[in-house]
């Protein structure tokens, strides 16, 4: 009998709060600042290895040599009853040097002053950062490129400063996770405590 209720327990879960989204990428303090930004607290439930996926795909995108890389999503918030577009999440990319010489915006977003290049909009946090690590040979001489970008999805959270910051510190502390797992040197510029100041 013990045999059966062990495996009813190791049945994935259809649904899941942001805490166990993606495994443990959204743990605590920021289960509760996605749901606040998103304003859902079940979303279906998706793989814990995101974070490994990225890593890979970061780390191939730099070896080919090319300037710029895909990347990987991280992962994805797709609330439980939502329309099927209604879809936001964390990826990361790697961006080419000229990515960054478009000083214009779109409408309604604005730079912050964190890591390279940072914008925050409505629903959405941008940040462009570099790592330097002993996983990638050259990353000293030319460093790893990384664009990080967070969607809320559709949502009906106000537009204030209070819910742009939030959609920055979900983004940086997600990042902050990446550059432990690619041993980026100085947390690839990142500040421990996200710097929410406009530009």
């Amino acid at each position: 009998m013990a045999c059966a209720s062990e495996d009813k327990n190791k049945e994935e879960k259809i649904f899941v709060g942001a805490a166990e989204v993606c495994g443990d990428v959204f743990a605590d303090p920021l289960a509760e600042m996605v749901e606040k930004v998103t304003g859902d607290t079940v979303f279906f439930a998706e793989s814990s290895k995101g974070m490994e996926k990225v890593v890979t795909a970061l780390k191939e995108g730099y070896e080919s040599g090319r300037p710029w890389a895909a990347g990987d999503t991280l992962c994805l918030l797709h609330p439980k009853g939502a329309k099927q577009t209604d879809e936001g999440g964390v990826k990361f990319s790697m961006y080419a040097p000229q990515d960054l010489e478009d000083e214009g915006l779109p409408a309604g977003q604005e730079f912050y002053t964190m890591g390279v290049q940072s914008s925050v909009g409505r629903g959405n946090a941008s940040l462009y950062f570099e790592c330097v690590t002993p996983q990638l040979k050259g990353s000293d001489a030319t460093p790893l490129r990384i664009h990080g970008g967070f969607g809320r999805g559709e949502s009906d959270a106000p537009d204030t400063r209070e819910y742009r910051n939030l959609n920055m510190t979900i983004l940086h502390a997600v990042s902050l996770k990446l550059v432990r797992e690619l041993g980026c040197e100085n947390n690839g510029g990142l500040p421990k405590s996200p710097v929410l100041t406009p530009k």
